[in-house]
């Protein structure tokens, strides 16, 4: 089973994780207040997520839109009464964002999928009936530019009819031209077959792959969903997410970080603050992952802190640690008598010397600049093989 090998622009995303319920009474308590949400509380210029992925469906079975398939179990008929899946979908488009939904084709507690499983799999009555209708109605109503697919470990692709669906959406489909999806349609099917892998939850190859991937990673540690217990110290620090999008992106991966509203549709203050720290780093360094390619380097020899990426001509370091003695030594990169090296963010050139090995030895200002993070600075080099 093969997928179009179609991508959305740009190196990051972020994802509208799953309700944190698992019975009725949860769906009840979904409000769905506040009038704005994760378009409105992240930040939008000048370097914002280029794609948002909305858990339309989680294993419970809620859907975030009036599904005529999920009688009295949608957020339209119960909690917010309000079509979650449309309402976000129109502000993203307003900010010329790409939209993508997250789909789950199992479901925990579902009687025609229990009744399915328990028959082996050799019935269909929960695909027929439940699943693939509505995957026909998320796209016929929403027209979204990623359709993510999970919960399909279980089965093959041959009980969730995964290859009829895809041929349509690649074919008839009102997206037919522009939509693009994951790899979990199947069991056997993940990091094997699609438009783009994830592989696993935090993925992350060892060497360059030769497909087009996406990191998926949670910025709580713990859960994908919003935890009113959740401690400071089970959240990702701003050092630790610039430095999976900057290894991801190496790599040539895109980076789909997951954020847990609270279930009035909140995005809660420590996330806001995450996600506005890595603003403001792409506000510095975006111009070395935003439409970057792999370079013939993905990461310097003997450390993990100083990685590549590339826009022809130039070449970008982005080095995760500061330097003793605010001296830089790459090894990688051949210089020329026509290099210059550059830092993102600062002002002039920098000085350099061959290294006494190969490379460059490059002279760093004397301190971190101080309007950056104390995590990950990029050196843009010219002129260098």
């Amino acid at each position: 089973m093969g997928a179009k090998p179609r991508l959305l622009p740009g190196g990051v995303g972020a994802e509208r994780p799953r309700p944190s319920f698992e019975s009725p009474h949860g769906g009840r308590a979904l409000s769905g207040t506040a009038r704005h949400g994760l378009a409105s509380q992240t930040p939008v210029q000048p370097h914002r997520p280029r794609y948002v992925v909305l858990t339309t469906k989680h294993h419970e079975g809620f859907t975030n839109w009036g599904s005529p398939r999920s009688w009295n179990w949608n957020s339209v008929d119960t909690g917010p009464h309000r079509d979650l899946v449309g309402e976000l979908g129109e502000a993203l488009r307003e900010s010329n964002l790409h939209y993508g939904l997250y789909y789950s084709l199992m479901e925990w507690f579902n009687p025609l999928y229990l009744a399915d499983k328990k028959r082996g799999f050799k019935t269909q009555d929960f695909v027929s009936e439940k699943m693939m209708p509505e995957l026909y109605d998320l796209v016929l109503k929403y027209k979204p530019d990623l359709i993510w697919s999970d919960g399909d470990w279980e089965a093959p692709d041959s009980y969730w009819n995964s290859t009829s669906f895809l041929a349509w959406l690649y074919n008839d489909s009102p997206v037919k031209d522009s939509v693009v999806v994951n790899d979990r349609w199947g069991s056997g099917c993940s990091c094997r077959h699609g438009g783009f892998y994830n592989c696993a939850d935090r993925y992350r190859p060892g060497t360059l792959p030769a497909h087009k991937w996406e990191m998926c990673s949670s910025m709580d540690r713990l859960s994908w969903g919003y935890r009113s217990n959740m401690s400071i110290t089970e959240v990702m620090d701003a050092a630790g997410i610039v430095q999976e999008l900057v290894q991801t992106v190496s790599l040539g991966g895109n980076y789909l970080i997951n954020v847990g509203p609270t279930k009035e549709g909140v995005i809660a203050p420590i996330f806001q603050e995450r996600l506005l720290a890595l603003g403001r780093w792409l506000d510095t360094n975006g111009e070395a992952i935003y439409e970057s390619q792999p370079w013939r380097v993905q990461v310097e020899n003997s450390t993990d802190s100083v990685w590549y990426t590339s826009r022809a001509p130039a070449v970008y370091a982005i080095f995760l640690l500061w330097p003793r003695d605010s001296l830089l030594e790459l090894h990688s990169p051949v210089p020329s008598p026509a290099t210059r090296v550059t830092m993102l963010g600062h002002a002039g050139t920098l000085k350099w010397q061959e290294s006494p090995g190969k490379g460059l030895l490059i002279a760093l200002p004397c301190l971190p600049p101080s309007p950056l993070p104390q995590s990950g600075w990029a050196l843009k080099l010219e002129g260098v093989k």
